[in-house]
């Protein structure tokens, strides 16, 4: 290995070194994990999109509802349940879940039937 090469690789890896140090410091700086005592507080309006997101999410993360069976729809924070679900039961479940988002103003669920 000749000088240049020599030098122009020990300044990279110099490089590198800073490089990654410098973003060790920060991550050592900062929480991994965001302190809820602090958290931060937004006021930014709720959109459409994100209560339709939030109220999937719900859905699928509640038990003996599938929400695979049920489209959802949000129009100035009234949130429209589409579908077929097993029974009554997971109706309801699904209505609960939907009214826990918030943001949401009304549930429409007049188009969600149960099988039985």
């Amino acid at each position: 290995m000749n000088t240049q090469t020599y030098r122009l690789s020990t300044l990279a890896l110099a490089t590198l070194m800073a490089i990654g140090g410098a973003g060790l410091a920060t991550a050592a700086e900062a929480p991994a994990t965001p302190n809820n005592d602090n958290a931060m507080k937004s006021d930014q309006p709720i959109t459409d999109t994100w209560i339709t997101t939030k109220v999937k999410s719900e859905l699928a993360t509640t038990d003996g509802v599938k929400s695979m069976d049920i489209d959802v729809k949000t129009v100035d924070g009234t949130v429209t349940l589409t579908g077929v679900l097993a029974n009554d039961v997971a109706v309801q479940k699904a209505v609960a879940a939907a009214k826990s988002v918030k943001g949401v103003k009304t549930v429409d669920s007049s188009g969600l039937k149960s099988r039985n």
